[in-house]
């Protein structure tokens, strides 16, 4: 059986015509001094999306997109042009592009390029791709979910549901003469419910997926579970009452909840941040940035995972990066730009959108490590507070770390007791300064469903988020109730 980075390799071959001679003569014309570094990323995308809303197919869509990024660097300027035609006409123009946006000019020496390439991970070694799965096979599906989420109580009048896949075949060639490339498949369920009673409506949303295949969903109907869950969120809200407002001991269950760790602390730990001075953590390696229970990884290399690649956007291996170790801050994600000239080691974390999009440093799988505190004793140890088990969304500033989150799913800690729901709880801190705050990890680490999408600078990719159930003490939380 062909290793991915063969059979990507002889597909842009045999499609494109692009034999590792051609390509090595486009990133000769990108070198020559000053430039110090060109890559090539070519990409070819099928893309579907179908979805369920009143028990009809409101949706269904295939894309295909094809296109190649040439990139060329002199030291912290970057050259980038793109085309969506795939020639070695094409190639030469956008090269040529790069290297004026650059301001560089040089030599137009041929680069030996090494095929095949090294795959370090096989994470996904996926038989039958999620696009290649039928068009009833994919609106029964919906159609399942649908049944079984009305089936839980009369009250959810509204079911919508949507899955999306894809299929990427990218290769990466680099100045350094390599060749590298991977097989991407993509999938996500995400079901949406809507509860009424007595004129009020409420919402819940769950949903998971990742680098699997179709029949994922089905194993021990995944499908129903995701289903029932978004149906009970819904029901939970109509119950729910008016959040508290005021500074309070928050606990954060497993996780979803590790979007806030993603968001407050995450991005300020990406190396272009640091490197240009704007993130809080900027210059604070080997300084204690969090409580001594806190350690943070970035992990590209979990199986099967959202935000897992056997390799990053730019050809480099994905890694195991930790973070935070027992409160001490020890590095940050790196691409190529920024660890060359942070001189660090590359962490393989350059990710794009696509094609047309530069690489930059950006999350895979990110998580905190267990503690050894059992979940139901960090509860207990709260007389008063909040328990924050799912989030709809929040946004955070790199600078300064102050973040805002609203969560979809909380309620009241009394006396050591999760007692009522609450609605409208939005957490307000500082990311830096709320990791100080963890008094208490859990043992009961857990990663989110695989729904994750992060942006930045107007891209967005895949993401995981992770998170044991753990205690803050002293959040505020923005409520509409009196304490």
């Amino acid at each position: 059986m062909e290793t991915h980075p063969v059979k990507a390799q002889h597909f842009f071959e045999d499609r494109f015509g692009l034999s590792p001679q051609k390509i090595g003569r486009v990133l000769g014309s990108l070198l020559g001094k000053p430039v110090d570094y060109g890559d090539l990323y070519f990409e070819y995308r099928v893309a579907e999306a179908f979805a369920l809303e009143e028990g009809q197919v409101k949706k269904a869509t295939r894309n295909i997109n094809q296109g190649v990024g040439v990139r060329a660097t002199a030291e912290e300027k970057t050259g980038y042009a793109f085309s969506d035609e795939i020639t070695v006409e094409r190639l030469e123009l956008a090269a040529r592009t790069a290297r004026a946006i650059a301001e560089r000019a040089g030599g137009t020496a041929p680069v030996p390029i090494a095929l095949p390439g090294s795959r370090p991970h096989s994470l996904y070694p996926i038989v039958r791709p999620p696009t290649e799965a039928t068009l009833p096979e994919k609106l029964a599906l919906l159609e399942q979910v649908d049944r079984v989420a009305r089936s839980v109580d009369p009250r959810i009048t509204q079911v919508m549901a949507s899955f999306t896949a894809e299929q990427k075949i990218v290769l990466v060639a680099t100045a350094d003469g390599l060749a590298v490339g991977d097989i991407q498949p993509l999938t996500r369920l995400q079901i949406t419910c809507i509860a009424e009673t007595a004129g009020r409506r409420e919402t819940g949303t769950f949903g998971g997926g990742g680098r699997v295949e179709f029949g994922f969903f089905s194993e021990g109907e995944r499908f129903a579970r995701y289903a029932r869950e978004a149906a009970r969120q819904a029901l939970l809200n109509l119950e729910a009452v008016e959040a508290p407002a005021g500074t309070l001991t928050v606990v954060l269950g497993p996780g979803w909840p590790g979007i806030l760790l993603h968001e407050a602390v995450g991005h300020g730990l990406e190396a272009d941040f640091n490197r240009k001075g704007t993130s809080a953590f900027t210059g604070r390696i080997g300084v204690r940035v969090a409580s001594p229970l806190c350690t943070v990884v970035d992990d590209g290399t979990l199986p099967g995972r959202r935000g897992s690649l056997n390799l990053d956007d730019e050809g480099t291996p994905t890694s195991r990066t930790v973070l935070i170790e027992n409160g001490i801050l020890r590095g940050y994600l790196q691409d190529r730009l920024n660890a060359a000239l942070l001189k660090m080691p590359l962490t393989g974390n350059g990710r794009r959108e696509s094609y047309a999009h530069i690489p930059m440093p950006r999350m895979t799988n990110t998580f905190m490590l267990a503690g050894e505190t059992a979940p139901e004793e960090i509860l207990r140890s709260v007389r008063h507070g909040l328990y924050a088990v799912s989030f709809a969304g929040g946004q955070v500033d790199i600078t300064s770390g102050k973040f805002v989150f609203s969560a979809s799913e909380a309620y009241l800690i009394e006396d050591g007791r999760v007692t009522v729901p609450v609605k409208g709880a939005t957490l307000i801190g500082n990311g830096p300064d709320v990791l100080t705050r963890v008094s208490m990890v859990g043992t009961d680490l857990a990663l989110d469903e695989g729904i994750g999408t992060c942006g930045k600078d107007g891209q967005s990719v895949p993401v995981g988020v992770g998170l044991p159930t753990i205690r803050i003490d002293g959040i505020t939380v923005g409520g509409t109730a009196a304490r």
